[in-house]
């Protein structure tokens, strides 16, 4: 995956072929936070800076720096999947919402 931890948050990273530089944005946040450097050590870097402001900035107003998840969301998918998920729920003896769950999980690589 291209993520990266920095101070426990994470940035999702990619290439911006406009400027020639990868592009960091940390998700999970209650706001917006990005960097660019041209290399993993300034990604590093940069990414530490931006996240420093983004806190300071979440403190001054009092607002928590990180999302709040529910547990809960909706998805739409189209018939013949749906289908073919509960089958395969059902044959691996799981509800819908447990056999997803499991999937989602498997993907995000999460423990």
């Amino acid at each position: 995956m291209n993520t990266m931890t920095i101070k426990g948050y994470q940035a999702v990273i990619a290439f911006d072929p406009d400027i020639q530089m990868f592009r960091g944005e940390f998700v999970g946040l209650n706001g917006g936070a990005d960097f660019h450097a041209a290399d993993v050590k300034g990604l590093k870097k940069e990414g530490e800076a931006s996240l420093r402001v983004f806190l300071e900035a979440c403190a001054r107003r009092g607002i928590e720096p990180r999302k709040h998840f529910s547990g809960k969301f909706s998805l739409r998918v189209d018939p013949a999947t749906h289908e073919a998920a509960a089958i395969a729920a059902a044959a691996h003896g799981l509800s819908l919402n447990q056999w997803a769950t499991e999937a989602i999980r498997q993907a995000a690589l999460t423990d």
